[in-house]
C-alpha cells in the first residue's frame, strides 16, 4: 500500500483496489508479453509465455469490497488462484486481507480471454495452458 493510495477517509480507494489486483496477477503469473522483465519470478509464467500477437486481455471484473482496507504502511496480503477454465477463457480470483489483523477486505475476480492481436478473435485456451493452470485452480 501506498501513501498516495488512499481516498478522504484513510481507507485504499476503489480505484488503487484494481490496480492492487492487477499487480498480484502479475507476480502471479507474469507479465504480459512485451511488458520487459518481471520484478518478480511468477509462480507459474501464462501471461509472457504466448506466441507473438497474442494479448492476454481482461474481459471483466468482480469486485466485492467486505470491509474498508485501512492504510497500513506494509502490504496487503493478496491470496490469488484460477477458478473456471472454459474453452477460451478463464477466471482469476483474488482474497486481498487486512496485513494487520487479517480480515478479509475484498473477494474479486477478473474474466480473462486470449485475443489475436491482428484479428481481434478470441484464441482456444491450448492443452499445454490449461495444464499450466491446473496446479493454482480451486
Amino acid at each position: 500500500m501506498r501513501w498516495g493510495d488512499m481516498d478522504a477517509y484513510g481507507h485504499i480507494n476503489n480505484v488503487q483496489i484494481v490496480r492492487m489486483l492487477e499487480e498480484a496477477r502479475i507476480g502471479a503469473f507474469g507479465p504480459p508479453r512485451g511488458a520487459g522483465l518481471p520484478g518478480v519470478q511468477p509462480q507459474v509464467s501464462l501471461f509472457n509465455d504466448v506466441p507473438d500477437g497474442i494479448m492476454a486481455l481482461v474481459v471483466d471484473h468482480k469486485i466485492r469490497y467486505v470491509r474498508t482496507l485501512e492504510y497500513r504502511n506494509v502490504p496487503a496480503v493478496v491470496q490469488v488462484w484460477i477458478g473456471a477454465v472454459k474453452g477460451a477463457s478463464f477466471d482469476i480470483h483474488y482474497l486481498v486481507q487486512d496485513p494487520v489483523t487479517g480480515e478479509d477486505c475484498v473477494k474479486a475476480s477478473s474474466h480473462l480471454a486470449f485475443v489475436d492481436e491482428a484479428t481481434g478473435r478470441v484464441q482456444r485456451l491450448t492443452p499445454e495452458q490449461k495444464e499450466r493452470m491446473a496446479p493454482y485452480r480451486h
